[in-house]
């Protein structure tokens, strides 16, 4: 488990410190340029998550509670939401009117959605960890950016289309769920 709390670490630590230190990553900024800042919390961040990954494979789970089944649709549909909030992150969108972090308000509905579904040590550390995390960095952001400036709605078909790419997203995760987790979304 100390690999997958390295991970951790290093994962939540690298973004929390571009709103905790903004002067010394705009100072990073200038001296090295945007791109090199941006490689380096690229760079730092994937380390982290293969740790993560490492980590959780590497961990024999201790079960702390039973999920409740009759939540497991619930759960279900707010990975998927979450997932969708992943995708609107990176594109032109209606939501962004709703939402000031769409990403990471998809973090903590995702990890929400797993603690709903897992009831085991791994899962509560990994996925409270990571809840906590994006609350956290939630508020540092709006205390470091201000007021929020809503953008513009986009045309309806961007948003269809958003929703087109996040739906082939969940495919793609369901497919690969088993080889980072080791464990199957889909029965069978």
């Amino acid at each position: 488990m100390s690999m997958m709390i390295a991970g951790l670490l290093l994962f939540t630590g690298t973004h929390l410190f571009l709103p905790l230190a903004s002067d010394c990553v705009e100072g990073l900024r200038r001296r090295f340029g945007p791109l090199v800042v941006k490689a380096g919390v690229s760079i730092l961040s994937l380390a982290g998550l293969t740790l993560i990954v490492l980590g959780w494979k590497s961990t024999q789970p201790q079960w702390l509670y039973l999920p409740p089944t009759g939540l497991r649709h619930f759960a279900t549909t707010l990975i998927v939401v979450a997932i969708y909030l992943f995708v609107v992150a990176q594109r032109p969108s209606r939501i962004k009117r709703v939402l000031r972090h769409p990403q990471l308000t998809g973090v903590l509905l995702w990890a929400i959605g797993h603690l709903m579904l897992n009831g085991d040590s791994r899962s509560l550390l990994l996925f409270g960890v990571l809840a906590l995390w994006a609350v956290l960095e939630i508020m540092l952001l709006n205390a470091r950016d201000g007021a929020w400036v809503r953008a513009e709605a986009p045309p309806l078909a961007t948003d269809v289309f958003t929703a087109v790419v996040a739906v082939a997203v969940v495919a793609g995760l369901i497919w690969a769920h088993p080889w980072f987790t080791g464990m199957a979304v889909l029965p069978g």
